[in-house]
């Protein structure tokens, strides 16, 4: 290895070369597109790459599996998604649908926000998504979620500021 590279560097180029085809033996038992399981490997390794700090794991094959999961979890999300909308769209009469283009923008747009929500707890997303989608009151979603009427306020306070931040940037 290059002495110019960090040791983080080094360390995912090691765990890369040790466990990469065993990652994705994992993969592709995980997920039905052999190219999928592909991406979701090289996305492993660059997600490990970005971080600001790596210790090395004792135990590397479950510590990539725990970083191959988030990205699963957020491919499958995403998919879910996608397949809402296009089901959603097929109601719509022909004459009346967005063009493809409007539709690929509408599509990246949710994915956006749905990226957006991620960030957020379960419990404030599912706040913020009862109060906006459902229409539903503080009260009734505190209720639900099993929590106080401030801790929902909070909830969507969290929610409206990370909107604000998608459409306006961070607040300065």
């Amino acid at each position: 290895m290059s002495s110019f590279q960090s040791p983080q560097n080094q360390l995912v180029g090691t765990l890369y070369r040790d466990h990469r085809s065993w990652l994705l033996v994992w993969l592709k038992r995980n997920v039905a597109c052999p190219h999928r399981a592909e991406d979701l490997s090289q996305d492993t390794f660059i997600r490990l790459l970005g971080r600001d700090q790596l210790i090395e794991p004792r135990e590397p094959r479950a510590f990539l599996v725990q970083v191959a999961k988030g990205l699963l979890f957020d491919y499958f999300r995403r998919a879910a998604l996608e397949q809402a909308y296009l089901t959603e769209l097929m109601l719509i009469p022909e004459g009346e649908q967005p063009s493809l283009e409007q539709q690929q923008l509408i599509l990246e747009d949710l994915k956006s926000i749905d990226r957006m929500l991620g960030k957020l707890s379960s419990k404030a997303r599912s706040a913020f998504l009862y109060n906006r989608l459902d229409g539903m009151g503080h009260a009734e979603i505190a209720e639900k979620l099993g929590v106080s009427v401030p801790r929902v306020r909070q909830y969507l306070a969290q929610g409206m500021r990370l909107c604000y931040i998608a459409l306006y940037g961070e607040p300065t």
